[in-house]
């Protein structure tokens, strides 16, 4: 084996729909005003006895489910959250003994909206390695847990959810080399901090910044894979706003991808919007087997991170 693949996805929202007129009753907002803005028109909210580890698992069961495997068979567990309220035990730690996984190797990664595509490139390479030899990761996010509920500019963006994958061994490369890195000087457009946390961002700066350099980034992770982007049959980007997602995927040049807007009903789900809009694109039949979809993630610390994968 000289690669890694992934073998199935899944995902998992909570039952509670919050709709922009809803939003409109609690901060001075409109649905008008809303899906001008972001495109956003609802979002999947968690409840205070849904935590972060519990929408992680149920997506982590659906992959499971799909690939035809067992817990016992995975022996690494990747989550990338930020939302994370204890430091320990940690967040994959604590979906392992949810659906009984063993004895495996359980990491939280922290790479806020980036995370997805930065642990699945770490599985990629614990694969190709011979660390691990099946690896779930999993992208989960309570957004709702940080919200500022009377800030209109940032209450309207987010929601709640998980999306996960099952990444095993393969003879051909079915994840592609990753191309990541980050902007530290300007980590302070988004931020999850202070006591209680709470999520901010410079949303001008996060705008300019994705629609102006990211295009050049992710066309090099194209190039990486041997693809032009016009090969693409899917474009799953972090799902942060559409007025972002659309003038992107458009200068990435993937002329004849179906690109992922899952934010117009998910919100910004953080680490959780790739797989999430990943498994819906694959549910819903519009990418199919064997497909090359690139995913690119991109956001807090202003970290990024996208590979060409090729559809489970």
């Amino acid at each position: 084996m000289n690669g890694s693949r992934i073998a199935a996805v899944g995902h998992y929202q909570p039952a509670r729909v919050l709709t922009n007129e809803e939003l409109a009753g609690m901060v001075d907002t409109s649905d008008e005003w809303i899906t001008s803005r972001v495109g956003i028109r609802t979002r999947h909210i968690a409840g205070p006895d849904e935590p972060v580890d519990e929408l992680a698992a149920y997506a982590a069961a659906k992959a499971l489910a799909a690939a035809g495997l067992a817990p016992g068979d995975i022996d690494l567990v990747l989550v990338a959250t930020s939302t994370a309220i204890d430091r320990s035990p940690n967040m994959a730690a604590r979906v392992a003994a949810r659906i009984g996984i063993p004895s495996p190797a359980a990491m939280d990664i922290n790479v806020v909206c980036a995370g997805f595509t930065h642990a699945l490139a770490t599985a990629d390479h614990a694969v190709r390695a011979g660390a691990a030899a099946r690896v779930l990761v999993i992208g989960a996010d309570k957004m709702s847990d940080v919200a500022d509920w009377s800030d209109r500019t940032t209450c309207v963006l987010v929601g709640d959810g998980a999306g996960a994958a099952v990444v095993e061994a393969s003879g051909e490369a079915g994840i592609g080399p990753v191309l990541w890195g980050s902007v530290p000087e300007m980590g302070h457009a988004v931020r999850i901090e202070g006591q209680p946390a709470r999520f901010a961002q410079e949303g001008q700066s996060v705008y300019r910044w994705a629609t102006t350099q990211l295009p050049n980034i992710a066309r090099r992770a194209c190039e990486r894979a041997g693809l032009a982007p016009a090969d693409l049959a899917g474009v799953v980007l972090h799902q942060a706003n559409l007025r972002i997602i659309e003038p992107l995927a458009e200068k990435i040049g993937a002329v004849n991808a179906v690109v992922a807007r899952d934010v117009s009903e998910s919100g910004n789900t953080s680490a959780a919007s790739i797989p999430l809009a990943l498994s819906k694109l694959v549910e819903q039949g519009r990418i199919s087997t064997g497909d090359p979809v690139l995913l690119f993630g991109f956001g807090g610390n202003l970290s990024y991170a996208g590979q060409v994968v090729r559809c489970p």
